[in-house]
Parts: structure tokens; C-alpha cells; sequence
């Protein structure tokens, strides 16, 4: 392994180490200075005693094609603002849109084991579609992601309410989210990369949230085959956040998800009861139908027996990663697509997963040419648990002024030869 590739290893492994977490700029190093950091590191990342990372996939660097991020019209919001649409591409073949409203994915191309492109989200087919009438299909998700009991919480004795946009509960951020904002983008390249600055300033107020707060999102297509996402926000009263990536995956893109094949990397949950509001307890997944701990089909026991299945109609519960929150990258969930071959990993620094299985998709939404039916797609959100602000055993999401909420969520694409 060269000088670049080690530094691209301890990178993952440590994000962060490097400013702004892109391997290019480890130049600022002098040359005496970073190799002697590598020589240290390099023998932490051999230690066996480390978690394992998954193995990267295989490239195919077309040295012709470089990482391209281009911007373009994509339609007008009733108040005559703009919405435009940033396209990226990295050197294998993988293209991502992303638009300004929502910070919405909207498309999603890779290439299948044999290396046909196809596009892996669900998503409508125009601006109108999206206002209309947008189950948070690629949405960027905030202030808050996931349920809050009673559509209100206590933060330093003060009690704040917000919108019940979910029965009794708080869902998402409110009817008017960060999915439903519209966001400045910026566009940006590297020789490895391509991506875009997502910034969005909201009000003290806003939805019921305290505090003004300003939030900033990256995404970065490398040519490793990964989908990068930082987040960041900063506030200037006490506040809460929990921000994280709501895009629907289908990997054969056509379909139900219920072959699809899954990997959990979590040895619990967080129970829910009535409205999906978890109970405050952990629950070891041992054997039942919340163990994914060794990848299954998602729907080898969705109709099974199970009182939490049926709470939720299927999956759609905080998978526990992690006891506290920490920096530490690690994998959260592999699912492989059989007859494509297409893999997709998620990895993330946050405590949990939601994994959701389209279980309200009903058929009336269209898009892409095709009706969206039950189970016809799939969600992997990283986050801090739901309810969290009202369980004071869970991972903390409050934020105060002078410091920066962070958080990291990757899509790693690659594929498997099933013949």
C-alpha cells in the first residue's frame, strides 16, 4: 500500500484526523512529518483488536472521465424562488442529482454486477410532485429526525411545544422540515471527487425549535464508490438536533425490497409502543425477527408473530449501534440485491439505525415510470434514537451555543458476482 493509499485507510478509520476529512489535503503535511504519523497510525490500523472495516470494493478508474459536479434550472417554488439541481459523477459510473429543495436525492445510478447503470432510489418525476406530496423520498431530514412523544419536550426547564404532525406526536422536524426548505448549494470538485455545500439558516422558532440555528451539509461522490454526507450545525440558544438522510432504496429498481438481503450490525433495539414512541427500554435481538446481526432476506420474517412487528407494521424501528454516541465511523448495515448483484453499506458515526420497509407505501405514488406498491423500497437513517429530548437514558441531542453538532453517514456502493 503507498503513501496515498494508507492515509485514504486511516482516514476511514479515523475520520477527521485529516482537516476537512478529504484525503487530499494530507499535503499540508511536510513530507517528514506525515510519515512518521503514518508509520504510528499504520500499526493502530493492524491492531487486531480494532473493529473491521468492510473491504472496499473494486475499482475500474476510467483515467479518460473525471469527477464532474454540474448545476442547472430545476424548477420554482410558489413564492418564485429557485430550485436548482446539482448532478454528480465520479470516475466508475455512478451519478447522484441532488436539488436545492429538501437537499433531495432524486437519482441514484450504479452499476450492477454485469455493469448496467440503474438508478437504486425511489423518486417522483418533477418539482410539483415533490411539494405536493413527498414521503421524505432522498430528503435531508431536520431539526429533528424520528418521533417526539406528545409533539413537545423540556430543555433547562422550559417546555417547548411543537407541530403533531404524526398523530400525537412530532415526526421529522413538522410539516414544514428541513425536507420542505430550500437550501443554497454550491458545487465543488477534486480530483478525487465531486459534491456539494448544502447551507440553510433557520429561525428561532422555526417549527417550535429554539434557537437560530445554521445548519451545513456535504455531499461528496469519491471515486472509492462512496456517497460521503457530513453534517453540521451551529445555534445560538439551547436547542435539539438530530438531522440525518431519508432516501428509499431499491436496488434491482423494480419491485418489492422483500428479497433483498440484510445486514444489521446491532444487538438490540429500541421497543415502541402505541405511535411508535419507543418504550425507554433496550431490547436484545437474539434470534428473533429484529436479528440481522447475519444477513437474511427482509421479508424472511416480517409477517411473523411478533408484538413489535405488528406495532409497526412490519420494520420500522432504532436499531441500537452503539451504547453512547461517539466520533467512530463504523458499518451499521450491508444489503445486497440478489439478482443485480448490486451491495450497498452504510456506515455513520450515530448510536442508531431506523430501518424502515416501506410499509405505507400503497400504491398511490408514481415516479420514474413506475407505481410505488408495498414494500417497494427501503430506508437506512442513521440518527440519534427517537424521543431522545424525553428519555434521559439515551444519547443527549442537545446543542448549545459554542458548540458544533456533527455527524457523518456514507453510502458505499459496490457489487457481488452471484453467478
Amino acid at each position: 500500500m503507498n503513501i496515498i493509499g494508507k492515509a485514504r485507510f486511516i482516514n476511514d478509520r479515523w475520520p477527521g484526523l485529516f482537516p476537512g476529512s478529504r484525503v487530499w489535503k494530507i499535503m499540508r503535511y511536510t513530507p517528514a512529518t506525515l510519515a512518521l504519523l503514518l508509520m504510528n497510525l499504520t500499526l493502530l490500523a493492524n491492531d487486531s483488536s480494532q473493529e473491521p472495516q468492510p473491504a472496499r470494493p473494486q475499482m475500474n478508474h476510467d483515467t479518460n472521465i473525471f469527477p464532474s459536479a454540474t448545476q442547472r434550472h430545476y424548477g420554482k417554488l410558489s413564492d418564485g424562488s429557485e430550485v436548482t439541481l446539482v448532478t454528480l459523477n465520479n470516475r466508475n459510473g455512478i451519478e447522484v442529482d441532488v436539488i436545492s429543495y429538501g437537499g433531495i436525492i432524486t437519482r441514484l445510478m450504479t452499476p450492477d454486477a454485469k455493469g448496467q447503470s440503474g438508478d437504486i432510489v425511489l423518486g417522483l418525476d418533477s418539482l410539483e410532485d415533490y411539494v405536493a406530496s413527498n414521503p421524505y423520498f432522498g430528503a435531508l431530514i431536520g431539526r429533528y429526525g424520528n418521533r417526539i412523544a406528545g409533539g413537545e419536550f423540556t430543555l433547562e426547564g422550559v417546555t417547548f411545544p411543537l407541530e403533531t404532525n404524526d398523530g400525537d406526536n412530532h415526526l421529522h422536524g413538522g410539516a414544514e422540515g428541513f425536507d420542505k426548505k430550500n437550501w443554497d448549494m454550491t458545487p465543488f470538485v477534486t480530483e478525487i471527487s465531486a459534491g456539494v455545500v448544502l447551507t440553510l439558516t433557520s429561525p428561532d422558532g422555526d417549527q417550535g425549535y429554539p434557537g437560530e440555528l445554521k445548519a451545513r451539509v456535504t455531499y461528496e461522490l469519491t471515486d472509492d464508490n462512496e456517497l460521503d454526507m457530513r453534517f453540521s450545525a451551529t445555534t445560538d440558544k439551547p436547542t435539539i438536533v438530530n438531522m440525518t438522510q431519508h432516501s428509499y432504496f431499491n436496488l434491482a429498481g423494480k419491485g418489492d425490497v422483500m428479497k433483498h438481503e440484510l445486514m444489521i450490525n446491532a444487538d438490540a433495539i429500541t421497543p415502541v409502543g402505541v405511535g411508535l414512541i419507543p418504550t425507554g427500554e433496550i431490547l436484545a435481538v437474539d434470534g428473533g425477527p429484529f436479528d440481522f446481526r447475519q444477513a437474511k432476506p427482509i421479508g424472511q420474517e416480517i409477517g411473523g408473530d411478533d408484538v413489535q412487528l405488528a406495532l409497526g407494521l412490519g420494520y420500522d424501528h432504532n436499531f441500537v449501534l452503539k451504547g453512547q454516541a461517539d466520533d467512530l465511523l463504523v458499518l451499521a448495515a450491508r444489503v445486497t440485491e440478489p439478482d443485480s448483484g448490486r451491495v450497498l453499506e452504510i456506515l455513520t458515526v450515530e448510536p442508531g439505525v431506523q430501518f424502515y420497509s416501506g410499509n405505507f407505501l400503497d400504491g398511490s405514488l408514481q415516479g420514474k415510470g413506475r407505481t410505488y406498491q408495498y414494500r417497494s423500497g427501503f430506508c437506512l437513517e442513521p440518527q440519534h434514537f427517537p424521543d431522545s429530548p424525553n428519555q434521559p437514558e439515551f444519547p443527549t441531542t442537545t446543542l448549545l451555543p459554542g458548540d458544533t453538532y456533527q455527524t457523518r453517514i456514507i453510502y458505499r456502493f459496490s457489487t457481488v458476482d452471484r453467478n
